[in-house]
């Protein structure tokens, strides 16, 4: 099979580097997308005819098209029609962030729905001021219910990060390319990094179940 992978433990320092792009990358995407979603989510369950037209709207064209044509529309046709330039950095935080909005909308709202109904309506007897109610019972009830559903997302993005890679941002994918062009190697820093994601994607797991563990111990 001709492998070498002594050829590749100087570039290890490189690839590995991009643990902590990929890291900030999904933070700062995640957490965008985590508040855009629940005010989508709310604009969904709200009376509010226009702003339920507008969120069911977003969330079909978000989920109805692929990933990568949403970067490449950000990156390439905003400068295009703006004239300003954006870089893969921010091209691909945007992108996920609003494209992870449309799907945890959507797990946001069934959590909220999941909740009891007799929350809301012992809250509206009591007085309690809608938003103070949404924020303080019913949305720390919800996120007990759509942790896994929120950790399976976060798990998703961080796959699905690799695909900056080809707007140049020096991710993970993007290192491990480089490393292979520059020697004519690619098999082994492409096996490197998918084996970087699959410790990431099993951190990120063993977290999530620690996580639910303790929410479990408070009910």
């Amino acid at each position: 099979m001709n492998l070498d992978f002594a050829q590749l433990v100087p570039s290890i320092p490189y690839i590995l580097y991009g643990v902590w792009v990929t890291l900030q990358f999904v933070a700062v995407s995640l957490v965008l997308g985590f508040l855009w979603g629940t005010v989508l989510s709310l604009f969904k369950i709200g009376k509010i005819t226009i702003l339920r037209w507008f969120a069911d709207a977003y969330t079909s064209i978000f989920r109805g098209t692929p990933l990568i044509l949403q970067m490449l529309l950000i990156y390439y046709a905003i400068p295009q029609l703006t004239g300003v330039d954006i870089g893969a950095f921010t091209a691909g935080v945007l992108t996920f962030a609003l494209n992870s909005a449309a799907y945890i909308s959507e797990i946001i709202r069934a959590g909220i729905n999941a909740v009891d109904k007799g929350q809301k309506e012992a809250a509206m007897a009591l007085g309690v001021p809608y938003r103070t109610m949404m924020l303080k019972i019913i949305l720390p009830q919800a996120f007990k219910n759509i942790l896994p559903a929120l950790m399976n997302e976060f798990i998703t993005l961080t796959k699905e990060s690799a695909i900056v890679s080809v707007i140049g941002a020096l991710d993970i994918m993007r290192r491990a390319q480089i490393v292979g062009a520059s020697n004519y190697r690619f098999f082994e820093p492409l096996l490197l990094a998918g084996l970087v994601y699959y410790l990431l994607v099993m951190l990120l797991t063993l977290a999530g179940r620690v996580l639910e563990r303790r929410l479990a111990k408070s009910d």
